[in-house]
């Protein structure tokens, strides 16, 4: 469950500044905007590699990452997108503006916590798997030898 609601539906901080909600959301920008970038370098490291693969099980291997790296992406995409909104709607809360209400914005904020958590959990196995799949490759490869010639 969110740190930002509780199961009656009720904020864990009722007294909590949006100024402070409306920064953690833009920083939740910054995070993804050095994900996606992230996801590019790592997106770059298979390609570099991949040319190089002759083993059938190699070739899944990196197949297998290069979708979930694909998913990752598509997902970082729509994560940006849900942030962005987010922002729009604190801007608009402050404002006084009436289509949102207080409410919708604790619901809102407290799903994408809990969905950049679930993103940042999947990044970063994926990205251990692409480091130990990499190094396995240049090994079964023999890619260290060819590299360093």
């Amino acid at each position: 469950m969110s740190k930002l609601s509780t199961e009656s539906g009720k904020s864990d901080f009722p007294n909590s500044k949006w100024e402070e909600l409306y920064f953690l959301a833009k920083h939740w920008k910054s995070d993804l905007e050095f994900y996606k970038d992230d996801l590019r370098f790592l997106h770059n490291l298979i390609a570099k590699y991949l040319i190089w693969i002759t083993k059938k099980e190699n070739l899944e291997s990196v197949a297998d990452l290069r979708k979930r790296e694909h998913e990752l992406a598509l997902s970082c995409d729509e994560l940006q997108q849900k942030v962005s909104s987010h922002l729009e709607m604190a801007s608009t809360l402050v404002k006084g503006g009436s289509e949102v209400t207080k409410k919708d914005f604790f619901t809102t904020h407290g799903e994408l916590e809990n969905e950049i958590a679930a993103f940042v959990k999947t990044f970063r196995e994926n990205r251990k798997k692409v480091f130990k799949v990499t190094e396995y490759v240049m090994d079964s490869e023999e890619l260290r030898n060819i590299l360093d010639s």
